[in-house]
């Protein structure tokens, strides 16, 4: 590992041991910038997003007040807006707000919802209140379950409802777990959908379930922590028809549209939602007689005091590329998932898990000759299910590239392979390809 020990001394190091430290720890970081690394949703590392973290951190500014951080905050107001206009809210009408990452703006979502459900839970609490209950997808992110345990709704009281064999969640299963959870005295108040699924890809029928949650006044959040960039671009936004319809949602332009960690935003459709939730007037930060006008103070509204300024590479690398040039960033991405579909379709060995993945995720199995004679049963999944933990292993011995595999259900462990790097061509995905193939037979 790193040739010097990680130990905090009593005396302080010179400047040239602390750019030692410095080569040492990039040395042995995972390059997450190169084209060839598949492993996570956040890849690349786009260089006027790195110009606008390295401007955000020279500034050090707190973003609970617009007195410390009246630039930050007008462009925090303004790509928010902009985001909310994507979604499809007249004239981006809304609220919303950044968050340090997808899972806590689902938490946020939860929250919001249960203060509209009941508005005294914010002083009373959960204790004595109606049993409420929560809906969301088998294949959704933990981080909706995770948010009903914290919220007090109980992990017993988020219902996991069934997907298809495509990933995308049964409309008439949760209607059905409605009427449920109603018969059995319960209080549906929530459902989360996803638009990009982590493993699948795979996109709710964001109108069905919608229709639904009118049809029973729940509130209805899509979680586009993944695929909601695909609303930046007019070929793929089709994938999100209907979201106008939701009540929030979540969006990580960290994910998609390749803005450095950490970007995530939670959008309300209805304002002033998530001050009711979360104010408590703090009156050493929030007085209401300062000589501006407070309404530019953000932070009441948020869960945390101190939040980084998330904004400033977003709005910069927005600014830098434009409307135009967004789309040909997320139209490019799909073109190398296409490409990838194409290369696994026509190499022998190679099997989709899922045909045809409407989104980037692509998740596939290489089987090698020694186990293709081997009939549909226990024994060969059992080897398949050894082969995509053997391939990484000895690619990252290498560190040649870096690809995800996991199991899903009773599936044996299967590859999933994510093109989020626009530095990535279809060079790259051939030469994938073939190294799959030979560490697989040599295995």
């Amino acid at each position: 590992m790193m040739s010097h020990c990680l130990d905090i001394q009593d005396d302080p190091q010179n400047l040239e041991q602390v750019l030692s430290d410095c080569k040492e720890t990039l040395k042995y970081c995972v390059k997450t910038a190169h084209p060839r690394f598949f492993n996570q949703l956040s890849t690349g590392l786009d260089i006027i997003a790195l110009a606008g973290e390295w401007l955000t951190a020279t500034a050090n500014t707190n973003m609970f007040t617009y007195e410390i951080a009246p630039v930050f905050t007008l462009m925090e107001d303004i790509v928010l807006t902009k985001l909310r206009e994507h979604i499809g809210w007249p004239n981006g009408h809304g609220d919303g707000i950044f968050a340090p990452g997808g899972a806590i703006s689902n938490l946020y979502a939860v929250a919001v919802a249960r203060h509209t459900k009941i508005p005294d839970s914010k002083v009373k609490g959960m204790t004595g209140q109606p049993r409420l209950v929560m809906f969301t997808s088998e294949m959704s992110h933990f981080s909706i379950k995770r948010a009903g345990a914290l919220l007090g709704i109980g992990l017993d009281n988020v219902i996991n409802i069934k997907a298809d064999d495509r990933g995308r969640m049964s409309v008439e299963d949760l209607e059905s777990r409605i009427e449920q959870a109603l018969a059995e005295g319960g209080v549906p108040f929530f459902v989360a959908a996803t638009a990009g699924t982590t493993v699948l890809g795979a996109f709710d029928p964001i109108n069905d379930i919608a229709d639904v949650c009118e049809k029973y006044g729940l509130w209805f959040h899509v979680d586009g922590a993944w695929g909601g960039s695909a609303l930046v671009s007019p070929t793929h936004k089709h994938l999100l028809s209907g979201v106008h319809r939701v009540n929030s949602m979540t969006w990580n332009p960290h994910k998609l549209l390749g803005a450095v960690l950490q970007c995530s935003a939670i959008l309300i459709r209805e304002p002033g939602l998530l001050e009711a939730t979360n104010s408590l007037k703090a009156d050493y930060l929030f007085q209401p007689d300062k000589h501006y006008d407070v309404s530019y103070d953000t932070g009441d509204k948020a869960i945390q005091c101190g939040r980084h300024n998330d904004v400033f590479k977003l709005w910069l690398m927005w600014r830098a590329k434009g409307d135009r040039g967004m789309q040909i960033h997320i139209d490019h991405l799909m073109s190398l998932s296409r490409y990838l579909q194409k290369k696994v379709r026509q190499t022998d060995g190679f099997e989709f898990v899922l045909e045809n993945p409407e989104f980037i995720n692509v998740c596939f199995w290489y089987v090698p000759k020694n186990i293709r004679h081997l009939p549909p049963g226990k024994e060969r999944e059992s080897e398949l299910h050894k082969v995509a933990p053997r391939i990484k292993a000895r690619m990252m011995e290498k560190g040649s590239t870096m690809v995800g595999y996991q199991p899903m259900g009773k599936l044996p462990n299967f590859f999933r392979m994510i093109n989020s790097n626009p530095a990535s061509t279809y060079p790259d995905i051939d030469w994938l390809i073939s190294e799959i193939e030979r560490i697989g037979e040599e295995i």
